[in-house]
């Protein structure tokens, strides 16, 4: 960039040294709209190198240094400007002075810890993100590049499944059970309902996946519930003794990792709630903490494998 037309003005370009064979996937920007993005998982190495273009020749462009930073960072919306960085690595490529051509700077970020998922949110958004800078006096030349982070979990060696009773006394009396408590993103969550007592006329039932985002802390939090999915497991009156079996597939919604009080800045939690409808249109629900349910990417010893230099395994709970 140039001031007032005045002088060297210059471009900047970052690419990854694997760009042509890393893999790519989509992720929700701010604005609700999907791009893809190069992906990357805990652990591993972020190397690359800045191409610095000159747009005039012969014109010396005079600096006071080059540097490229890795950044992991939280931005709440009712706080922005207020970015909450948790990794912040800086490699200087040059020292101030002037170029007279146009240059190109490797860098490495060795096994590069990435310990949150990038989450794009109602109130709330964790980036990961490459920044070159060169520094001048006046106007700085700034290029950023985002990169999307899955984090990874190994099987629970206790995956209890989840029961309950539910009912209205002396109208309604329900158990219902789900298979487990904790799922791969692209599970199915298997159960069976069943009607132990049934006075009221029940015309439909439902099973409805809540997403609850929680920011903020203290007299500032603020709760955000989102319905990713609505599925019918009942469209009729059931009769007493009667048993509905539930297999709901999870690889067609929008789903996320379950985040547990992220850098103390956020959570995303999930719930099962099941709804009744009766023939006067009256909704009856059931949700409790004990209907919570934890998403998981699954891929065993991964965080090992990276840190010592062996090979990505595929994620088995994401496409």
């Amino acid at each position: 960039m140039s001031f007032f037309g005045f002088g060297q003005s210059a471009e900047l370009e970052l690419v990854l040294s694997d760009a042509e064979s890393r893999r790519r996937v989509e992720h929700k920007t701010e604005e609700g709209k999907k791009e893809k993005y190069f992906l990357f998982y805990d652990g591993e190495t972020v190397s690359g190198r800045v191409v610095l273009t000159l747009k005039h020749l012969n014109k010396r462009l005079e600096h006071q240094g080059i540097k490229v930073e890795f950044i992991g960072q939280i931005e709440l919306y009712y706080d922005r400007g207020n970015h909450h960085e948790f990794v912040s690595l800086v490699k200087d490529l040059a020292r101030p002075g002037e170029f007279t051509q146009s240059q190109t700077f490797d860098f490495e970020f060795t096994h590069v810890e990435k310990p949150y998922e990038s989450y794009t949110g109602q109130n709330v958004k964790l980036r990961y993100f490459l920044r070159a800078t060169v520094s001048r006096r006046l106007n700085d030349v700034v290029k950023e590049m985002d990169i999307v982070v899955h984090t990874l979990s190994t099987y629970p060696e206790l995956n209890s499944s989840i029961k309950m009773e539910v009912g209205i006394e002396d109208c309604l009396h329900i158990e219902f059970e789900y298979n487990k408590s904790k799922y791969h993103l692209k599970d199915v969550i298997v159960g069976k309902i069943y009607f132990l007592l049934v006075r009221i006329k029940i015309k439909h039932m439902e099973i409805d996946i809540i997403k609850r985002e929680t920011t903020g802390t203290g007299p500032n939090v603020y709760h955000e519930n989102d319905t990713i999915a609505k599925y019918e497991i009942m469209d009729g009156a059931p009769v007493r003794g009667e048993s509905i079996p539930i297999r709901l597939f999870l690889a067609g919604y929008e789903l996320t990792p379950t985040m547990r009080d992220i850098n103390k800045k956020f959570s995303v939690r999930y719930y099962l709630n099941l709804v009744l409808i009766d023939e006067e249109e009256r909704r009856y629900f059931k949700q409790q903490a004990q209907d919570k349910i934890k998403f998981l990417c699954i891929e065993k010893g991964l965080k090992k494998s990276l840190h010592k230099g062996g090979t990505l395994p595929q994620c088995k709970g994401r496409v």
